[in-house]
């Protein structure tokens, strides 16, 4: 039987470009009001050239501003609010002291410095034993990040009372318990999915305390209750649940209702990402891909998310957007931009654009090649054609993560997405589909939302996930355009032909071992 309920649902999306906020109205699944802070993206810190770090502070202060224009949008008391639920930007690290202070900014999921640290971990542990415990490398992950700080800033390492992930940082602050999640610790690829809890494996390897570990809660579930200061922070009341948390990726497929095997979830933010669950604990050898423990995995009905990442995504049009279509007299948004793109026929006449500009790319096996255009002809092309090429080329690099995807057995025939960033673009949502072969269903939702239905579950709202998804609208759906799947097919090979130069040349330039 549904039970009963009547009030608010309160999400935040803590992302490295904004935090979303949502007020969601639990009774009817309609969206009370939404918000961003800041309203342009938000700052990342890059001392040396393949870091990436950002102040946990600067997440927090941004959702209380986020929230706080909730309260100027809505009508809504947030003293009705019954339960909060985080999503969050994946496999950052944030170290904090036994008062909770952070003792160094984040590392965040960009941040390429710990690949060399991870690699060793692989080839000293074995690549065998690692993907049959871990199902990844260690790789550029979290745990890799906590090695590096430990080598290369010991005063900081010692200090450290608990290391978290981001969203565990904002529980934190909500809560005052410093917490982790299965998932979460998935994600760091600091779970042994043989031995089915935390991986000592690496741990040891690294020599990492355990006791640095956080405790674990549940992914749905009261993780905690909101303090006096973070209630009176948020205008909300004290005591209110926090019953929902989890990395940004598998919260996008659960805002979705993508929960069982054969379902997959896109996104195209910043980094762009397919994310499909299936029932088995599946890797692949080289680990260009990677497989974590789905928000709703359990022992007796096991549930894992194979995630594929490309962090050079929206971030590629963002840059055109601030650095080539702006300036001056010229400004452009992104209507404008992908109107332009639409101009011009399949393929940019030639144009071919990598968008690897965004740290390692795991599908390359951790290379970080940068981003770059090829064919550009200065008497032939124009404006246009680099934004078309861009475009493609960001489809191209998911559809050939896609190929992996299909070669450990997860199908892609139907993609749910947001119907936001990247897939507004009515080019890219047509390219999309028609380059993977797969109808593309668009949803009027976010990460914000996601994590207000998933803390109605958690806090025991709703009976079921079915019964969470009440006011889900699927916006539209997007079939393969046939008569451009030739044209495109040309276009993806120049492509290939162009990274497969670009590889050539990064193995021409790494020095001898």
């Amino acid at each position: 039987m549904p039970m009963s309920y009547s009030g608010y649902l309160l999400g935040f999306d803590v992302g490295s470009s904004s935090v979303k906020a949502t007020l969601l109205d639990s009774e009817t699944g309609r969206v009370a009001a939404s918000a961003q802070s800041p309203d342009a993206e938000m700052r990342i810190d890059a001392d040396h050239p393949g870091w990436a770090e950002q102040p946990p502070d600067r997440w927090w202060d941004h959702v209380l501003r986020a929230t706080d224009k909730l309260k100027e949008r809505s009508n809504a008391d947030l003293g009705d609010v019954q339960a909060v639920g985080i999503s969050y930007q994946m496999h950052g690290l944030v170290l904090v002291d036994s008062s909770g202070h952070a003792l160094r900014p984040s590392i965040i999921w960009c941040d390429s410095r710990a690949v060399e640290t991870g690699n060793r971990a692989f080839s000293g542990i074995g690549a065998e034993k690692c993907l049959k415990h871990l199902l990844n490398s260690p790789g550029n992950f979290t745990a890799s990040k906590l090695k590096w700080v430990m080598d290369n800033e010991p005063d900081v390492y010692r200090r450290i009372h608990k290391f978290m992930l981001p969203g565990d940082y904002i529980a934190m602050k909500l809560t005052g318990l410093m917490t982790t999640t299965i998932p979460g610790l998935s994600e760091g690829i600091l779970w042994d999915y043989v031995e089915g809890k935390v991986a000592n494996l690496l741990l040891d390897h690294y020599a990492i305390d355990p006791g640095l570990v956080a405790d674990i809660v549940p992914t749905f579930g009261v993780q905690g209750e909101t303090t006096r200061d973070a209630a009176r922070a948020l205008g909300i009341k004290p005591g209110t649940p926090v019953a929902y948390r989890s990395g940004d990726q598998p919260n996008n497929a659960f805002s979705m209702n993508v929960l069982n095997p054969g379902e997959l979830a896109a996104t195209a933010g910043t980094s762009g990402v397919v994310y499909g669950v299936v029932d088995r604990p599946v890797h692949d050898s080289k680990s260009r891909v990677n497989t974590f423990v789905h928000v709703n995995h359990d022992p007796a009905q096991p549930r894992y998310g194979v995630l594929l990442c490309i962090n050079g995504t929206g971030i590629l049009n963002s840059w055109l957007k601030h650095q080539v279509m702006s300036g001056g007299d010229r400004q452009a948004d992104y209507p404008a931009m992908n109107e332009l793109a639409a101009s011009v026929p399949v393929g940019a006449e030639g144009v071919v654009i990598l968008p690897f500009g965004n740290g390692a790319e795991r599908t390359l096996e951790n290379r970080d090649l940068g981003a770059s255009i090829y064919g550009l002809a200065f008497n032939a092309h124009t404006a246009a054609h680099v934004l078309r090429a861009a475009q493609e080329g960001i489809v191209f690099a998911l559809n050939y993560g896609n190929e992996i995807l299909r070669d450990m057995g997860v199908e892609v025939d139907t993609v749910r997405a947001g119907h936001s960033n990247m897939f507004l673009s009515p080019l890219f949502a047509e390219a999309f589909a028609t380059v993977t072969g797969a109808v593309v269903e668009l949803f009027s939702t976010d990460g914000s939302q996601g994590a207000t239905r998933g803390a109605g579950l958690g806090a025991g709202l709703y009976a079921s996930a079915d019964e969470a998804f009440i006011g889900l609208e699927k916006v539209h759906s997007i079939e393969p355009d046939r008569a451009l799947e030739g044209a495109y097919a040309d276009a993806y090979e120049a492509w290939k032909s162009a990274l497969q130069r670009a590889l050539n040349d990064s193995e021409e330039r790494s020095p001898a071992l």
